[in-house]
């Protein structure tokens, strides 16, 4: 087994640490946050990760894993140093390398022997051609040093399974002392590996994501027009996943998507192609569906009330997909502001994202309340927006909407309700790429508290 050291502790980081110390390898994570650390050290992960935190615990207690702020030690008699931290989005659509500069220029001046690089985190094609170069200008010691990409395929929610049962695993270098370094590194998980070049690595890693993000966009806008012309995007969803060419996966319409990774990385490989003279036209037009997705049920909202002031809101997810607590590029956060400034009273649901949402949106500065149960946000709603499919959302019944709040007007952007679920519980209800459940008359959304009479016509 290998000595390894992981700089970065976030997703990609801790995720990749955690799990090479499940299969065996001796594995030191470094981050400059020493409040990070000291979370690490007692047990305790920074991130919601399924599975993540009992894994790290069970291996810290082994021994196998370890947390620290100096990379000194980490990196001066690593086998390996795997780099995972962040390559966030600039105003231009670049990604920032400034993270993975600072690593290289620790690397480069503190490891004492024959040392593998391998850079994890997503970068443009070329970028590690640079940092060995890099690394190799700026080196100490007499000794060997390759950089190899080993881009990862993770899920928020499910990624330590998505690491230990990966589809494959890409290796990216021309150097066969370090592909055969990295194939023994991953051995024990016993995963079909891909070998190719550095920069193919690289543009693996954005072709797939960009191709998911796609996919996702292509549906969304099938199923706005679904909508005009009185098909069931259900249906023709299911309908196309019997053909293996389109498979049955990210063929679920809804308001878009969000996270870390497909917000930010088309629009990295839209700035890539735009620096080499080309025009990826179908990237940028999934991003510009994606963008008008997002806040889809709010101009229908729109369409179908005079006003939103006064009235309350319930919010029912907030994070951009369930099992996580991340809220990057998350739906709500492209709604729930519209809602307060047209006078909305939003009353917040999230198992697990609150906190994060409360960070931004403070109770004491704006008219939202985080609430600890889907039913109290319901309770004498006006309207009720649903944008993450969580568990605890998907268990609320149809007549629950209509037992619970003072109208049930309801707009699934998850399309987790049946239509004639919906229209036999009495809920009006408009999702995505369907037909609405509408009752033919108008309903009084006023406040029952205030004497000032609010109307939307059916």
């Amino acid at each position: 087994m290998y000595k390894i050291s992981v700089a970065g502790t976030g997703y990609v980081g801790l995720v990749a640490g955690v799990c090479f110390a499940e299969v065996g390898h001796h594995v030191t994570c470094v981050d400059i946050d020493q409040q990070k650390i000291n979370m690490l050290k007692q047990g305790i992960s920074p991130i919601y990760e399924t599975g993540l935190e009992k894994m790290m615990q069970k291996n810290s207690a082994l021994g196998r894993l370890d947390f620290t702020t100096d990379f000194i030690q980490a990196y001066k008699d690593a086998d390996a140093v795997f780099i995972g931290v962040g390559t966030p989005e600039q105003p231009d659509g670049s990604a920032n390398l400034s993270y993975i500069a600072t690593v290289a220029r620790q690397i480069a001046e503190t490891i004492e022997k024959d040392c593998l690089v391998v850079v994890k985190s997503t970068v443009p094609v070329g970028t590690n051609d640079k940092v060995e170069q890099f690394i190799k200008d700026f080196i100490i010691n007499d000794v060997k040093v390759e950089v190899a990409s080993n881009p990862e395929f993770l899920a928020q929610g499910t990624a330590v399974r998505d690491t230990l049962e990966a589809a494959r695993i890409i290796i990216g270098t021309d150097s066969i002392w370090a592909k055969e370094m990295l194939m023994k590194i991953y051995e024990p998980f016993n995963l079909p590996i891909v070998s190719v070049s550095r920069r193919s690595a690289e543009m693996i890693k954005y072709a797939s994501n960009d191709f998911l993000a796609l996919k996702i966009s292509y549906m969304n806008d099938i199923a706005n027009l679904c909508e005009l012309v009185g098909a069931d995007i259900q249906d023709v969803a299911r309908g196309m996943s019997f053909d293996e060419r389109i498979g049955s996966k990210f063929l679920s319409a809804g308001i878009g998507y969000g996270g870390s990774c497909f917000p930010k990385d088309t629009k990295a490989l839209d700035y890539m192609a735009r620096q080499n003279g080309y025009e990826l036209r179908t990237i940028r037009s999934a991003i510009m569906v994606n963008n008008d997705q997002k806040t889809i049920l709010y101009r229908k909202a729109s369409n179908r009330l005079i006003t939103f002031d006064g009235l309350k809101v319930a919010v029912l997810g907030l994070t951009f997909k369930p099992e996580t607590d991340d809220l990057r590029e998350a739906p709500s956060l492209a709604n729930v502001p519209l809602l307060l400034e047209r006078g909305a009273r939003v009353y917040a649901y999230d198992p697990v994202g609150s906190d994060n949402f409360r960070q931004k949106y403070p109770e004491s500065e704006y008219k939202i309340k985080y609430v600890k149960k889907p039913e109290e946000a319901l309770s004498d709603a006006n309207v009720s927006f649903i944008f993450t499919e969580w568990d605890e959302i998907k268990a609320i019944k149809p007549e629950d909407y209509k037992n619970l709040m003072r109208t049930p007007l309801v707009f699934d952007g998850r399309n987790i309700y049946g239509i004639e679920s919906m229209r036999n519980a009495g809920v009006e209800y408009y999702s995505i790429g369907r037909q609405a459940v509408v009752e033919n008359r108008a309903i009084n959304l006023s406040n029952k508290y205030s004497t000032n009479q609010r109307f939307y016509s059916a």
